[in-house]
């Protein structure tokens, strides 16, 4: 684990930093660009028309920008305006080969961490699906518009509306994997409808009225997260600890450590696993004999829940929400059933 850590430090070091990547790495970029290019047009030649309106959240930088705090805006907004969202995602680490629809009973291990945490964060239907294809046909039976979450380069779905989420920390060095952060070229923003630059921070911001100029001739719409205080999932804690042990499987960790600090909680150590790392006891076992809070991510809780003990605090940091004004009505507009639900 601490040698994947010390990789992954590395890595981050050379996409993020001001250096130019080794040769090697911009040699691989090449060929990773061809590659991509191919495999997006043949995506493109086989995409269909969905049976539902489309709306697709992605971004073109690896992990990290708010797809899923963002998914789970939108749907609630969705439902506002008395919308029936559907949400497909891709089911990262799940066991399943099959469009799964999500129940109270479906596992983080069958189905994937950031399924069940839309599913019992947004309490919408959910179907988990590497096949997304597949999936919006199951999909037209449960509602009126489709949420297709990571689905940027997902291309064999038309969609109505494209949403671009760019992290506040940026695109890194410009440089496409495994050099850069880039899933794409920078070229690939003239595909969204819509930029959104996502950022968080640990009380509410104050966001302008209008989008700001941005990217080329791009406006740029603005969207944060800011953390609630703690929360007991296992509902046997009164008194919320002022210092924990941070643990999370994410992208990027520093990020989950920075909002505890934000709201005040000191932290004594960090544990940081892969994104999408599924847990096991004897990963957890040393931690809960320290008799320290342990505090995780919402989308790790979904998957700590099952083998944690019930008789032990299991302390989550929640995102709260907060849209520039403007930016659900840009994308409604975007719609071709926004009429019925004006009432």
């Amino acid at each position: 684990m601490r040698l994947s850590h010390q990789l992954y430090q590395a890595v981050e070091a050379i996409w993020w930093g001001k250096k130019k990547p080794p040769l090697l790495l911009r040699g691989l970029s090449h060929v990773y660009k061809l590659a991509s290019n191919y495999d997006q047009k043949r995506r493109v030649q086989k995409s269909i028309e969905a049976p539902l309106p489309v709306i697709s959240i992605g971004n073109i930088t690896v992990g990290g920008s708010g797809k899923t705090p963002f998914t789970l805006w939108l749907a609630n907004e969705l439902k506002k305006c008395h919308f029936k969202p559907i949400i497909l995602c891709r089911g990262d680490g799940a066991k399943h080969t099959t469009p799964q629809l999500l129940d109270d009973d479906s596992l983080a291990k069958d189905v994937g961490d950031e399924a069940v945490l839309l599913y019992r964060m947004s309490r919408c239907p959910v179907i988990s699906a590497k096949d997304r294809l597949a999936a919006s046909k199951i999909a037209a039976e449960y509602g009126d518009v489709m949420i297709l979450d990571d689905g940027f380069q997902y291309r064999q779905l038309q969609r109505c509306c494209d949403i671009l989420l760019i992290a506040d920390a940026g695109m890194g060095n410009d440089y496409l994997l495994p050099a850069g952060p880039l899933r794409e070229p920078m070229s690939a923003l003239n595909r969204a409808h819509i930029v959104v630059r996502t950022g968080s921070s640990h009380k509410q911001a104050s966001l302008p009225d209008s989008p700001p100029p941005t990217l080329a001739t791009f406006k740029e719409w603005q969207w944060h997260t800011f953390s609630k205080p703690l929360h007991d999932w296992n509902q046997c804690a009164q008194i919320r600890p002022e210092s924990v042990i941070a643990v999370s499987a994410i992208a990027r960790p520093h990020r989950f450590t920075k909002s505890l600090q934000d709201i005040g909680i000191r932290i004594e150590a960090s544990h940081f696993f892969p994104d999408h790392y599924a847990f096991t006891v004897t990963d957890m076992s040393d931690l809960w004999q320290q008799g320290s809070a342990i505090a995780v991510t919402a989308k790790d809780a979904v998957k700590l829940l099952s083998i944690w003990p019930k008789n032990m605090p299991l302390w989550v940091l929640e995102q709260q929400f907060e849209a520039q004004d403007g930016l659900f009505d840009t994308i409604l507009s975007h719609l071709p059933c926004v009429e019925k639900h004006s009432d």
